[in-house]
């Protein structure tokens, strides 16, 4: 089973990922934040700054990480999945930072690995204030776009995201609950 979180910045997931570490220790292998990572590992600008080679390097992530998931016996739950990847491909497509091309790589791979992924966990922002870490964005006009982007998405991709997302609402408690109930 793969399950995915999935949202705009400082919407919980990480949070929540944490805590599904330790409820589902025993029955999911866990992978984390994939921007961050990129970030780290190739010194590209994420959120708002990213580029066309930020995005390549995100959504390959996706990639390896949807193969990763055939290496484990257990099922996996990620921290971002592919709809993020499309969601921050296409603001940055719409703002003019990234090329045509890759948001059409990005939409390509959204139609690929979609159908892998079997629960989809949206961290609702209106739960959650926008925190500074040193790495995420905290311009609450780039946040409001992203999220704007995402209920796009699930709007233009309704029937196939139809029975994969739950909208998760609440404090953390009762999101868990929330995962508690569809993983159930």
């Amino acid at each position: 089973m793969i399950i995915s979180f999935t949202g705009a910045q400082s919407t919980g997931k990480t949070t929540l990922l944490n805590a599904c570490k330790d409820v589902y220790k025993d029955d999911f292998n866990f992978i984390d934040e994939v921007t961050r990572l990129v970030k780290r590992n190739y010194n590209v600008p994420i959120n708002e700054d990213g580029t066309d080679i930020t995005q390549l390097f995100i959504i390959n992530t996706h990639i390896e990480n949807a193969f990763k998931i055939y290496d484990k016996p257990k099922g996996v739950i990620l921290d971002r999945c592919i709809v993020d990847g499309l969601v921050y491909t296409g603001y940055l497509a719409l703002e003019g930072k990234v090329s045509k091309w890759v948001f059409k790589y990005a939409k390509n791979v959204f139609n690929l690995l979609l159908p892998k992924i079997d629960k989809i966990f949206y961290t609702h922002p209106g739960d959650v204030e926008l925190v500074a870490d040193g790495e995420r964005s905290v311009d609450l006009e780039f946040r409001r776009r992203i999220i704007d982007l995402f209920e796009l998405v699930f709007e233009m991709y309704d029937e196939r995201l139809k029975n994969k997302v739950v909208i998760l609402k609440g404090t953390v408690e009762e999101r868990m609950e929330q995962i508690k109930m569809n993983l159930c």
